[in-house]
């Protein structure tokens, strides 16, 4: 395993990075509303994040055919956008987006209400948020990277919730992704110890059912096996001597 710990100018670079993805995720939040397709949200991301001095890190990568992962209800991530899929009153949509600044990639996930969603979904969508708060309390030099893997899981579980297993964080740099893998459910190792200039993209993905996963046949989307809600929530942080910085969300 290869850990890059950034410098001081690449760590400015990746804050810039992440700056420029919250607007763009802002901008995509106030955009979510029934009628709309989740092409229409993809052409509007990339737009956006092209305007900004962006590049989308999303597009071609290992093939993807879009800028932003955009998926409904089941579907957990790697959604593909499509002119035929209206978003209706009472989904639930995950916008997976990143971007390239001046060579440094940053990342990030939201899962937003359209129009009026059910109580449940709600609560999905809030613990889902929570877990990674509750894993980035761990994010701290002198832990171990597990211990945010342990919290993340323990906490979404206590509502009965499945915690994806087939799917990870990672670190984040140079490359979209980078060494190690975060995962979202305890583990019985502690694994590495965090030190100041690691950057990770942690990411919660939900399932308000079981945590089992499969692939659909355009080799991309992934949904839940039972059919359940998904959601996910994600951020670029680094880690440094005291709490840990968040890149991708300033508010």
């Amino acid at each position: 395993m290869s850990v890059t710990i950034k410098t001081a100018r690449e760590i400015e670079l990746m804050r810039e990075s992440g700056r420029l993805l919250e607007k763009v995720h802002d901008e995509l939040g106030a955009f979510i509303k029934p009628g709309i397709s989740t092409l229409d949200i993809d052409r509007l991301g990339e737009k956006l994040i092209r305007s900004l001095g962006g590049i989308p890190n999303f597009l071609n990568y290992n093939g993807y055919p879009a800028s932003i992962c955009v998926s409904v209800n089941d579907e957990v991530v790697h959604g593909i956008p499509n002119k035929h899929r209206i978003l209706q009153d009472g989904d639930i949509v995950s916008l997976d987006a990143g971007l390239i600044y001046n060579g440094y990639h940053s990342d990030a996930a939201r899962t937003y209400a359209v129009g009026t969603i059910s109580p449940e979904a709600q609560k999905l969508i809030d613990v889902t948020k929570q877990s990674f708060f509750e894993g980035i309390k761990y994010a701290k030099a002198g832990n171990h990277l597990h211990d945010i893997s342990a919290a993340i899981g323990g906490y979404a579980q206590k509502f009965g919730y499945g915690v994806v297993r087939d799917l990870v964080g990672h670190g984040i740099g140079t490359h979209l992704h980078e060494d190690p893998q975060i995962p979202n459910f305890p583990q019985r190792r502690r694994g590495i110890r965090l030190v100041p200039g690691m950057t990770l993209a942690i990411e919660p993905m939900i399932n308000m059912g079981r945590a089992d996963v499969e692939w659909l046949d355009d080799d991309w989307t992934v949904v839940t096996q039972d059919g359940s809600l998904s959601a996910h929530y994600e951020n670029t942080i680094l880690i440094t001597d005291g709490e840990p910085e968040i890149f991708t969300l300033s508010k």
